[in-house]
């Protein structure tokens, strides 16, 4: 009687071990809007989901001296770049802009479940308190701040972008509000094409009432709860997480509007590319973290209807954005439903209009 009970047992626990590889299969299935994964196998390349993996000796170039760095002026655009004592380029300020390419230890971004492509660079960027104009290294505030900036080892832009990837860990603060996590695109639709319903802003991820620069006030949609439109996955990163301000209407003001059109056409920043209505392919003016447009859709008009953040240039060339989109259901930079390229021919690529810096 015992060896049948043991392989009643063992029959019984090989079941459980099924259902439970059914059971994670079904949610990866789910994540992806109900198609399988097509990209690369897992690799061994980030310890985390969504956490860029640093280069090994990056880290040994010693750090600048703020108190001992020259100004110099450039255009197109116009912006005042700060070098060290070796002449190294530290960091780079932008006219009308809050956002500050500075350089760091070199880090590798990679999403191996959607993509082979990984972006390496040293950019880190971080939010001034205020627009910058030239001469502004003189100015009462710019010293703490740099010094604080360039020691700062807090996740960035680029590297909080990342943390709404697939897979990427869930964090929540003191108050048990989830603030970073794998996000989803928005709720199952069977109207939308793409299978998945947009209108998900941060404040819906969160599941909090939020109190806005203009004096709006959110209310958050429970069945949305942890979804990030495109618009939205823009705002909760430089928003709600780097402190942005963020305007719950369309409208010109200080602080991101809601919707793309509203951020590519009178967004806070400037206009790094102009919308011409054709293709944007002059490269060398962007950088990391700039805010990238698209007309996805010309049917319904000529204004902007897709927007994400600028990653950099790829192992193979290629300039990679992150965007949440409705066919990966969730934030990504792979290559589900269209490769996240800028250049080239491809379906984002073709529709690439316009780019603003913060």
């Amino acid at each position: 009687m015992s060896g049948r009970n043991d392989r009643s047992v063992l029959v019984s626990v090989l079941l459980a071990a099924i259902l439970v590889v059914a059971a994670l299969a079904w949610l990866g299935f789910q994540r992806v809007g109900g198609t399988p994964d097509t990209a690369a196998e897992t690799s061994d390349e980030v310890a985390v989901e969504g956490a860029p993996l640093e280069v090994a000796g990056s880290a040994s170039v010693p750090p600048a001296d703020p108190t001992n760095l020259t100004y110099q002026r450039v255009a197109d655009p116009n912006r005042t770049i700060a070098k060290d004592a070796a002449g190294r380029t530290v960091a780079v300020f932008t006219d009308g802009a809050r956002s500050v390419r500075l350089s760091g230890p070199v880090r590798r971004f990679a999403e191996p479940k959607f993509t082979t492509a990984t972006v390496t660079t040293d950019a880190w960027i971080r939010l001034a308190p205020q627009e910058w104009k030239a001469g502004e290294e003189k100015a009462a505030w710019y010293k703490p701040w740099i010094t604080a900036a360039l020691a700062d080892k807090a996740p960035d832009a680029l590297a909080v972008a990342m943390q709404y990837v697939q897979g990427a860990p869930e964090q929540k603060d003191a108050k048990g509000v989830r603030f970073a996590g794998d996000a989803d695109f928005g709720p199952f639709s069977e109207t939308d094409p793409d299978g998945r319903a947009e209108n998900s802003d941060f404040f819906d991820y969160l599941g909090i009432q939020y109190q806005f620069s203009d004096g709006g006030r959110s209310q958050p949609q429970a069945d949305r709860n942890g979804d990030l439109d495109c618009s939205g996955f823009v705002r909760i990163v430089y928003g709600y997480r780097l402190g942005y301000p963020v305007r719950s209407q369309n409208t010109a003001g200080a602080g991101l509007p809601r919707r793309a059109f509203a951020m590519s056409q009178f967004g806070p920043g400037v206009a790094i590319a102009a919308d011409k209505g054709t293709q944007v392919r002059d490269f060398n003016r962007m950088q990391n973290g700039d805010l990238v447009f698209f007309n996805l859709d010309p049917s319904d008009g000529t204004q902007a209807d897709h927007s994400g953040i600028y990653l950099g240039v790829d192992d193979a060339g290629h300039h990679r954005f992150l965007s949440s989109r409705s066919k990966a259901n969730g934030p990504t930079f792979g290559d589900f439903g269209g490769p996240a390229i800028l250049d080239g021919g491809g379906h984002f690529a073709t529709k690439f209009r316009t780019v603003r810096r913060l």
